[in-house]
């Protein structure tokens, strides 16, 4: 891999999809990379790897943790180890565990790997944690810190003693202090510098921002990198909460920042699990969140939106299990969040039952289109495009082992969706119309007669006020009219795409929808559709009847069809 030019791709973030994956699960059980490389920094520079990349479409690899860490006491008293690796102690080390060349070549093999990435065209974005240490409470080793200068770098309760936690890790970093921000910017600028690598994923970013007790926008972390020249200029992902008071902070932090949107995950779980009250919000999460990010002059791609991440369940986990299932991690089940919005579809875990593990694909493909389809950038967690499973596992940060691995040992159905994943993110990417810069302003442009954005109930009409407070409504129809983009492209040219209608339902029966009037003369073609097991596409002009099935999504191009009729697609 010597020689391999080192120039970044600056991916736009309107470009971006950003894939969540840990260096070593993601390859320790690959058959196609060497053994010797299997879980390492030079793994994940391996073709194969890369060909995954590729073939998925992801411009952004997202890498848990890899600062060197140490282990809690507790878990290696049990025989375990902190696999996730919150818990730094090296904020200028790549830990050594993960690489094949050892301790001496670990620097090295790093820089290899991001060379080999950024040739490809890959993006490296790390998950940071500045927010505590692995030094853990008052009552935790004695490693580092603590041994230097206590007071400086921890925050301190007035007794000088215990430690303020804002973390749930036992500390504090005191990001206030002068000599503790120089050491987080140092840290960063290194990493970008001698390391190349894209942005940062800063864990519980919100205990950044607390100068003395309150979260700041105007904090000295936050400053200080507004005018960094060189931290400016990278991707800066925050984790925008703690668990301190007043700790969640989406859709707070300030320009230049992008957030996990843990809103929109949240209200997109609860709209396909067909709970009521959610359309209007779910409205909002569609088309970029301009309620959270508009008003400071933020654009869509202020927006990380996810629907699972390394944290809780995964994908396919989400519509397989009601509640966790965290038994192996030795704690009797009370660790993890108990609130996951999830859904088993009829039965807890594993089953046999044909009309189940149906539904449950389906409602995969319906969070997989809804995500990459979504103004905003998408975050896909590794794994979830095969359908992976931790056995209802929610909180896997101490499982090094082949339940948090991948497996790419793939069934017919765990290739069939990966071939879905691969369909809806090329949409994506060839669809202008699905990556916006700017939101949508929901009324004419220019003085044109024609919205950038209209909102459909099944009877073909347009939403109204009292349609969007509806708490039985679980079917929407959201037209996106390509001809309005009003953006211009790298050369100043106007961008012009194509006119999409996507169809929501998340009613348990089937929906007959019918386009409205805005619609006339307008020829429709299934290009999507995640209730149909015939995946051709087909068209809509004299042909009148759409099968929007339980629990599915559809989209449909458009495109002028003169003397054409209204269309009226309905289901049989």
């Amino acid at each position: 891999m010597k020689g391999l030019p080192n120039d970044k791709p600056q991916t736009s973030w309107h470009e971006t999809i950003v894939y969540e994956l840990h260096v070593k699960g993601f390859t320790k059980q690959h058959p196609d990379v060497p053994e010797n490389l299997r879980g390492t920094y030079a793994g994940l520079a391996s073709s194969a790897a890369i060909r995954h990349f590729h073939e998925l479409g992801v411009t952004a690899v997202e890498l848990l943790p890899v600062h060197y860490h140490v282990d809690e006491q507790f878990l290696v008293a049990r025989g375990y180890s902190n696999y996730w690796g919150y818990n730094t102690i090296g904020f200028f080390t790549p830990d050594p565990r993960y690489a094949a060349s050892g301790i001496e070549g670990v620097v090295e093999e790093f820089r290899e790997m991001v060379r080999a990435l950024h040739a490809a065209g890959v993006e490296i974005i790390l998950d940071v944690v500045y927010n505590h240490t692995g030094e853990g409470s008052a009552h935790g080793p004695t490693l580092s810190f603590r041994g230097i200068d206590n007071s400086s770098y921890y925050r301190l309760e007035r007794n000088g003693e215990n430690y303020i936690d804002f973390t749930g890790c036992g500390n504090s970093l005191h990001v206030a202090h002068p000599r503790t921000l120089q050491l987080i910017m140092d840290s960063l600028r290194y990493w970008v510098t001698e390391m190349n690598v894209d942005g940062f994923r800063f864990d519980l970013a919100a205990a950044l921002a607390r100068d003395s007790w309150e979260v700041d926008r105007l904090s000295s972390f936050f400053d200080i990198i507004q005018q960094d020249p060189i931290l400016s200029e990278v991707k800066l992902i925050a984790e925008p909460w703690d668990v301190g008071p007043q700790g969640y902070q989406v859709g707070n932090f300030p320009v230049l920042w992008s957030e996990w949107n843990g809103k929109y995950r949240d209200c997109v779980r609860r709209f396909w699990k067909g709970n009521g009250g959610t359309i209007s919000e779910f409205a909002s999460r569609l088309t970029g969140s301009s309620d959270l990010y508009a008003d400071d002059g933020r654009r869509p791609s202020a927006s990380v939106n996810f629907i699972t991440a390394h944290d809780g369940f995964t994908l396919r986990d989400l519509v397989s299990y009601n509640q966790k299932h965290n038994e192996a991690n030795g704690e009797e089940n009370r660790d993890g969040t108990n609130d996951n919005e999830s859904w088993n579809c009829g039965a807890e875990g594993l089953t046999n039952e044909g009309a189940i593990n149906q539904l449950r694909a389906r409602q995969q493909r319906n969070f997989l289109a809804t995500l990459f389809l979504s103004q905003g950038v998408p975050m896909l967690l590794a794994g979830d495009e095969t359908g992976k499973t931790q056995r209802g596992n929610n909180n896997a940060y101490c499982q090094d082992s082949p339940l948090a691995w991948l497996d790419w040992n793939l069934s017919d159905e765990q290739r069939d969706l990966f071939g879905f994943v691969r369909k809806v993110i090329e949409l994506r990417k060839t669809e202008p119309i699905f990556r916006r810069r700017r939101f949508f302003q929901g009324r004419p442009i220019h003085g044109a007669d024609i919205l950038d954005i209209y909102w459909l109930k099944p009877d073909g009409t347009e939403m109204s006020e009292q349609d969007w407070n509806a708490h039985h409504a679980r079917c929407l129809g959201m037209c996106l009219v390509g001809d309005q983009i009003d953006e211009t492209d790298g050369r100043g040219e106007r961008i012009v795409g194509n006119t999409f209608a996507i169809l929501f339902n998340a009613h348990h029966e089937a929906v007959s929808f019918r386009l409205g009037a805005r619609q006339r003369n307008i020829r429709w073609t299934c290009v999507l559709d995640t209730g149909a097991a015939d995946e051709s596409k087909r068209v809509f002009e004299e042909m009148s009847n759409f099968p929007l099935f339980p629990r599915s999504l559809a989209v449909l191009r458009g495109e002028p069809a003169t003397g054409v009729a209204d269309l009226d697609l309905t289901t049989t």
